[in-house]
């Protein structure tokens, strides 16, 4: 197996944390770089990847010639921007979410990822879990019925963290780039539909970003209502409700981190759980989008699919605010 060479552009927390361990454990993938000024940064990657080589700027990192693929969690506003740049270098791109602003700005990532001829994909982890996955075939394979209605909750309380990018406007922050892309893009991949209207919409914003959406939105097979929030109790759940049965997600974004991944299905036939305990869904991630380099299979979650979601988030604030 050839393995893939990794730089991350910035030291950001969620990169220490998560997704550069992620790459670090990942099969076929080899963190191999970072791209930061701080030499203290540097070092809390160091810790757990010591081979590490480190570059102090972005530019020196896209300019290496040994890196193959660019991780990059930098803030919601700069995302177009540097994986344009990385996709200009020759790197694939493996990009945080929100990848874009609005669904305009696809116009332009698209482009330069075939321009290119790289991968560019957002970070989009859920649906390479396999808690998302069963949760598809169940809903498509017809064994709730008719679906009539899918509920999602996803909220999280940082009000008190006022310096945190999520409560700034100047860095693309607020709810719906956040957490909006979960309740919206878990939807459309368990289903396999697109909104067709926001029947109704209320965002309630603070200092110029959204921390407080709900919704109701008209899908072709059924209703589809939610719920995300910057300022409530942590929560989050996606229940698939049919004319046989319903279907509901425990810890569907934050697996393992919220609480352990369950599924648990109703039917007339009786009622059964299924448990996904120590999968990681940031590992599963890196190694997907390595075998779509190796072109050993087709990426689960092109830009094509994020673009749709951003086009939900669009239509949301767009019905929110006429």
């Amino acid at each position: 197996m050839k393995t893939v060479k990794w730089g991350v552009l910035g030291a950001a927390k969620f990169a220490r944390e998560h997704m550069a361990r992620a790459i670090h454990a990942a099969e076929g993938a080899d963190f191999y770089a970072i791209a930061t000024s701080s030499p203290d940064k540097a070092a809390g990657f160091q810790a757990f990847q010591p081979k590490l080589k480190v570059h102090d700027s972005y530019e020196a990192l896209l300019a290496d010639p040994e890196i193959e693929a660019v991780y990059i969690p930098l803030p919601n506003h700069l995302h177009v921007e540097w994986t344009i740049k990385a996709l200009e270098a020759g790197k694939h791109v493996l990009c945080e979410k929100p990848i874009a602003m609005s669904e305009g700005e696809f116009d332009r990532l698209i482009a330069a990822r075939d321009k290119a001829g790289k991968l560019a994909a957002e970070a989009y982890m859920i649906v390479h879990h396999p808690q998302l996955q069963r949760a598809r075939q169940i809903v498509q394979s017809g064994m709730l019925g008719d679906l009539v209605l899918v509920d999602t909750v996803f909220s999280y309380n940082n009000a008190a963290d006022v310096t945190n990018i999520r409560n700034r406007p100047e860095t693309g922050g607020g709810a719906l780039p956040d957490i909006g892309v979960y309740i919206f893009g878990s939807a459309r991949f368990v289903t396999g539909q697109e909104p067709t209207a926001i029947a109704h919409a209320q965002i309630t914003r603070e200092n110029g970003v959204d921390v407080f959406t709900q919704l109701t939105a008209d899908f072709p097979g059924f209703a589809y209502r939610g719920v995300v929030s910057m300022r409530m109790h942590t929560r989050q759940y996606i229940t698939f409700q049919g004319t046989k049965g319903h279907l509901t997600l425990t810890a569907p974004f934050n697996a393992g981190v919220y609480d352990q991944a369950e599924l648990t299905l109703e039917t007339s036939a009786g009622r059964t759980v299924e448990r996904w305990p120590g999968v990681n869904h940031y590992v599963l991630q890196v190694q997907n989008l390595g075998r779509a380099i190796r072109g050993e299979a087709e990426y689960p979650c092109p830009l094509e699919f994020s673009r749709g979601t951003q086009r939900m988030i669009d239509m949301t604030i767009a019905a929110a605010d006429a």
